[in-house]
């Protein structure tokens, strides 16, 4: 026989699990899934080592860096972090767009660097004055942050798989007729063994909207210089400021970044995953694609291309997914505004990598905001704005019924 008791005791220890077990069940209707690896931009590329792991955290330390007026912010600038243009490794915002400028001029475009441009730093530090648009511009741009996703396969893509894919005449007679956009190198620029030269010691840009940087590294010191106002070792004076007639200033000894702090940060960008794609065996995502290749977006946004030498053997002779060609292509008036960056005119833009498009909206406040500018709300609007080389296949797409029409954009939101 139990005591009353013992058997108080067991009915109190009864009903305390049965408590915690209907508060569990609730738990796990209310907690959050883990998220997926496809489900988000944010993250290292698999299989790094604990130190190399290390060094991206890092890396990923400078890249989310608030500058402030003691560490060498402007005092004229864009913004004041990387993070700030690039929310959760994906798009920016129209909040955070950059102006740039330039004037045209016989045989091609002046930056304006004597009337502080191409880049417009329309935030100063309190008590200087920020740059106004100059007077004599002919062209404008508004750029949208892009995605920093996959960015150190890009730069591992060798340059003889980019001029096989180019065809600045269009010999095969399609309509398509990209090419590179040649730069001139800066001088810490370290050309691997597979970069070519042009006859004018130019090599093949392939970073920024106009294709306008070489490598991760002139991305990251431009950016630095352009966006922030911070002087590195490889971009050691301070912004023109044209309004006051001098190099702006601002008290704090250069570099206001060392080297190695610039090489940790690219690090951390090299090393940043590349967009996995998602439901791969869905009928709707099949058969998006088979259109997406049928009405030609592929001959543009190449979908597949291999990686070759690279430094860092994470990232060499990989087969990669990225969807551009990394190529200046005609685009056509009607995203003509203008700015054309190195060598090429300023209706040509580089192929936007397509690859994280469907997780764009998570960076952009839940709203799309794309094309150079942020002027298309949608994947439909973005898609019929292309012109030049890309009107045909925009053509084909109008032409489309509207369930194909929707099986094409179910496969661009998978990517």
């Amino acid at each position: 026989m139990i005591s009353k008791k013992l058997g108080s005791s067991i009915l109190k220890s009864a009903l305390i699990i049965a408590m915690v077990t209907v508060i569990f069940q609730n738990c796990k209707k209310t907690f959050p899934k883990p998220v997926q690896d496809d489900e988000t931009l944010d993250g290292p590329i698999a299989g790094l080592t604990a130190s190399e792991n290390k060094a991206f955290l890092e890396g990923a330390a400078h890249f989310d860096q608030i500058f402030t007026a003691s560490t060498g912010l402007g005092p004229i600038y864009v913004q004041s972090s990387c993070a700030t243009c690039h929310a959760a490794a994906g798009k920016g915002h129209l909040s955070t767009r950059l102006i740039r400028f330039n004037k045209k001029i016989p045989g091609g475009y002046d930056p304006m660097t004597a009337m502080g441009g191409p880049q417009l730093q329309n935030l100063s530090l309190p008590g200087y004055p920020a740059e106004s648009l100059p007077m004599g511009y002919t062209g404008l741009t508004k750029f949208v942050a892009p995605a920093i996703t996959g960015l150190g396969y890009l730069e591992a893509v060798e340059d003889s798989t980019l001029l096989a894919l180019s065809d600045p005449l269009d010999k095969d007679g399609d309509g398509i007729s990209g090419q590179p956009n040649w730069i001139a190198a800066p001088d810490y620029f370290e050309a691997l063994p597979w970069h070519v030269k042009d006859i004018r010691g130019y090599y093949i840009g392939r970073f920024g909207r106009k294709a306008g940087n070489l490598n991760m590294l002139m991305q990251s010191v431009n950016a630095l210089h352009e966006d922030m106002g911070i002087t590195t070792d490889f971009h050691s004076y301070d912004l023109y400021n044209y309004l006051v007639g001098k190099g702006s200033g601002d008290n704090v000894p250069e570099p206001e970044l060392p080297s190695s702090s610039v090489h940790s940060l690219v690090y951390y960008l090299q090393t940043f995953k590349s967009p996995i794609q998602r439901n791969t065996q869905n009928a709707d995502v099949l058969k998006g694609f088979q259109l997406f290749e049928q009405i030609g977006c592929n001959k543009c946004h190449t979908s597949t291309i291999q990686t070759g030498y690279h430094p860092l053997s994470v990232l060499a002779n990989k087969t990669i997914h990225p969807y551009t060609d990394l190529l200046m292509h005609d685009m056509g008036p009607g995203l003509d505004d203008g700015y054309a960056e190195g060598n090429l005119e300023s209706f040509e833009w580089r192929t936007t990598p397509l690859w994280g498009l469907g997780l764009s909206k998570v960076s952009q406040g839940g709203k799309y905001f794309l094309m150079h500018d942020g002027r298309a709300h949608s994947i439909n609007d973005a898609i019929l704005l292309h012109g030049g080389e890309s009107k045909k296949s925009s053509d084909g797409y109008a032409a489309l019924c509207s369930g194909d029409k929707a099986n094409l954009i179910t496969f661009l939101e998978s990517l």
